[in-house]
């Protein structure tokens, strides 16, 4: 496996990929198939293939088992400490960086589009996102790791968190209209933290200045300030003091332009009805919002109209 670097020219091979090929060489010294190696771990063949082949990053516990399975006098450890894996942002492991960031920081500020934030999701959601790209045991592991990353902000005196969605987040159905109900719901109970504050960018807002892709701005203990952000396979960190500075004040203005928290709590409620009690969504969005425009209307004939007295029993 190679790489480019940023005048395009090919490196060499990664971190993950070395790994993978000494891990095959004493695998097959050991005269011991994938499928051989992985019952002896436990663990999937898959996940032995994706490691031989650098395509995930193991653990260090990975490594010492293979260690001792393999009677390699601990080689594969020794190399597991030695290689900086955070660079490695082409594999799944990536995120292991901005997970351990998540643990430490004082203050976290993020905004995202099209799916909810990991740690505003339910577990419902989770795993409905979980399920298109895992399954088994990989599945149930990503979802755990999800909300362990929640426990932090949930609790009396939590770091401070401040999301920003952009209403596709509620509008892009994730699992169907139950899942997504119980998902609102969960971000209106959430909001009501005293360290959370969610908002809400709304879709006819044209004025808005949305970031290109979803970000975080992380602060650490010792103020040090970090934006992390996305693309389709990957991981950005820049602690970059003109980059945080310059995304710091995009993300102030877009939280004056977008919804305030109580806005933004109508919106999601609004959301959440369209998805039906029962967990049906309704057929058509604009027979919600025909309903909710009478509604609206005869409240209003009720407040303007002639009061009639009601009828009461003679006694």
């Amino acid at each position: 496996m190679s790489r480019r670097n940023a005048t395009g020219e090919r490196q060499g091979a990664t971190n993950a990929a070395v790994f993978g090929e000494v891990l095959k060489h004493f695998r097959q010294a050991a005269r011991l198939t994938q499928d051989g190696l992985a019952s002896k771990i436990p663990c999937d063949r898959s996940h032995v293939a994706r490691i031989e082949g650098g395509k995930r990053v193991p653990q260090d516990t990975f490594a010492k088992t293979c260690d001792d399975i393999l009677g390699t006098g601990g080689v594969l450890i020794r190399m597991w400490g030695r290689i900086d894996w955070y660079p490695e942002v082409e594999h799944p492991d990536w995120f292991q960086r901005r997970a351990d960031m998540d643990a430490e920081a004082v203050a976290l500020r993020e905004y995202q589009a099209q799916v909810m934030p990991g740690l505003l999701q339910t577990e419902g959601y989770a795993w409905a996102l979980f399920s298109d790209i895992a399954s088994g045991e990989d599945a149930e592991a990503r979802v755990r790791a999800r909300l362990s990353r929640q426990q932090r902000f949930l609790v009396t005196d939590g770091p401070l968190y401040v999301a920003v969605l952009d209403e596709s987040c509620l509008r892009n159905v994730v699992g169907g209209a139950a899942v997504m109900r119980e998902q609102c719901a969960h971000l209106l109970a959430v909001g009501q933290r005293p360290n959370i504050r969610i908002q809400v960018a709304p879709a006819a807002c044209a004025g808005l200045v949305r970031p290109k892709t979803s970000m975080s701005l992380i602060t650490l203990p010792e103020g040090e300030q970090w934006v992390y952000s996305e693309s389709l396979n990957s991981g950005h960190f820049s602690d970059d003091p003109a980059v945080c500075t310059r995304q710091l004040q995009a993300y102030d203005v877009l939280r004056a332009d977008a919804l305030s928290a109580r806005e933004s709590a109508a919106l999601i409620s609004d959301a959440m009805e369209g998805y039906g009690h029962d967990g049906q969504a309704s057929a058509e969005r604009g027979d919600v919002d025909q309903e909710h425009l009478q509604r609206k209307q005869r409240r209003r004939l009720r407040r303007g109209g002639p009061r009639i007295p009601r009828r009461r029993p003679r006694p």
